[in-house]
Parts: structure tokens; sequence; C-alpha cells
């Protein structure tokens, strides 16, 4: 029986890309640098001037949306189950965003700023999951969110 190598990391996009089915412009994280299988996970994004939203949010003044905010932590959320299961990989599974409670936007997201998305676990039922996240720039929390995703057969 052939085990599955211990993850290296930390991972880049090449290998967030063959885990999760997001693309260009919505796949919203760039690497993953931290991970305590079933527990948490630390995700980086970095934010430039050449993201699509910009270009209409806001001109003269780019904000990054607070839902790609939500979005970029439920990615990360996807990374952590994705990664914790052994035989995750070759599941044709898609994560969806159920729910969203307790979200909380402190200070907005401009260009060149690094985003730190910090997902804990809290508990699994059945085919969804809860997670608590939020998101760091420069060590100041700038959201957070506690969100509900489900898993569903992609096939």
């Amino acid at each position: 029986m052939s085990q599955t190598p211990p993850l290296q990391l930390p991972i880049g996009v090449e290998q967030i890309a063959a885990v999760l089915p997001h693309r260009y412009p919505f796949l919203l994280i760039d690497r993953v640098v931290e991970l305590d299988p079933g527990q948490r996970v630390v995700a980086l994004k970095n934010v430039t001037f050449n993201e699509p939203f910009f270009q209409g949010h806001f001109p003269g003044h780019p904000v990054m949306p607070g839902v790609l905010l939500i979005e970029a932590m439920a990615q990360a959320a996807g990374m952590l189950v994705k990664l914790s299961e052994p035989s995750a990989h070759d599941k044709r599974s898609i994560f969806y965003l159920v729910k969203v409670d307790k979200a909380r936007f402190n200070r907005t997201v401009v260009p060149g700023d690094q985003l730190r998305l910090e997902i804990e676990h809290k508990r699994r039922m059945r085919n969804m999951s809860q997670f608590a996240g939020r998101t760091v720039v420069d060590g100041k929390v700038v959201a957070e969110a506690e969100m509900l995703c489900a898993e569903v057969d992609a096939e």
C-alpha cells in the first residue's frame, strides 16, 4: 500500500490550482504557508493593481470588494479540507459557500496589500463544514467571518 508523501510547505499557485476548481480571475489565493490538517490553514493573497475588479471598484480609489475577501477565505477553507484528507486530491467534489455569519470589515484592502487568510475549522456535519476566518494585513485584522460550506459531488 502506497502512502501519500507529506506536504511540502509552502504550497504554490500551481498546486492550489490542482486542488481547487477556481481559475483566473477567481482563484484568490496564491500560496498556503501553514497547515495543521483538520484544524487550521494560513494562505496568502497578493493584491495587485492589475486585479480586474479594480477597474470598476472604484475608479481613482481602488478598493478590494468585501465579498471577494469572504470568497478568498472560503477558498482557503476549501484548501484546508482538501489538504487534510489523504484521498481528497482524487475526489471530484466542489465546496459551495452556503452561509456567512458575523462578517465584519475593519478597513479597506488596496493594491499592494498582502492578505494573510487565517482559517480555523470549527466542526463538520455530514457534508458541511463550519469555519472561522479572518484576513490580516500588516498585522491588523481587516475582515472576519464565520462560514458554512457544503461539499457536493462534482460529477
